[in-house]
């Protein structure tokens, strides 16, 4: 980012800091036959030496050659082998679940509004109704969930152009610039993590669930919202 934009980016670590906040009202409440690993995914953009760069292609923990597109869009990178990790751990438990939790985009304000989290899901999670269910919870704690829709064409737009790369990271426009800017991410963050081998259509299907609160996070300045702890709480009931 230029022109004094980085100015409020340390609120990009909401997300992180909600998987803190879900975990101590984990440790007070303590629900029963619940069990949630979270991981907290942070990572520091600057420019240096071990700075990544725009064509640099980096090979993801699920194998996925990721061709760098845009920099700033750093918080999908580093979430994605998070996600791989987890999703490997998931495998082998009889119900999982997986959510990533981001301030991811500009976009998704723009699309619903600067008080919402939308939510995106793939096939297994559908199936479930994990995206109502959160939007439910939402509405009856004050908390409220937007549902948003990975397509065909989120996938498309992240698939290699050329031989060398099997994932495209982002184009060079911000994402409120971006057709389809708070979507494509999710469907990237399936692509890299080797989520997308584990649809509905698999052997071993994985409910996940991306979810953006780059809007319901809070204003800066001001105080951060919490969201959406409170809605995942109420979800649990």
């Amino acid at each position: 980012k230029h022109g004094g934009s980085m100015v409020g980016m340390h609120r990009d670590k909401c997300g992180a800091a909600f998987v803190a906040g879900f975990f101590q009202f984990l440790s007070v409440y303590k629900p029963k036959g619940l069990k949630v690993v979270g991981s907290m995914s942070m990572v520091r953009n600057s420019v240096g030496s071990e700075a990544y760069v725009s064509d640099e292609i980096i090979v993801s923990r699920a194998g996925v050659r990721v061709r760098i597109g845009n920099t700033d869009a750093e918080g999908r990178m580093v979430m994605a082998d998070v996600l791989c990790h987890m999703k490997e751990k998931a495998a082998n438990e009889e119900i999982p679940l997986l959510f990533t939790i981001a301030t991811l985009t500009g976009h998704v304000i723009r699309a619903f509004g600067p008080e919402y989290t939308a939510i995106l899901s793939n096939g297994p999670a559908k199936k479930l109704g994990i995206p109502q269910k959160m939007q439910d919870a939402g509405d009856i704690s004050g908390d409220p969930f937007e549902i948003s829709t990975m397509r065909r064409e989120d996938f498309d737009f992240h698939r290699g152009k050329t031989e060398y790369e099997d994932v495209v990271q982002s184009n060079s426009l911000p994402s409120t610039m971006t057709n389809r800017g708070h979507q494509c991410p999710a469907a990237f963050l399936t692509m890299a993590s080797g989520l997308d081998k584990h649809g509905g259509d698999s052997d071993k299907p994985i409910p996940y669930s991306h979810v953006d609160i780059a809007g319901s996070s809070g204003p800066f300045p001001g105080i951060p919202t919490g969201s959406p702890i409170v809605a995942m709480a109420h979800a649990l009931r």
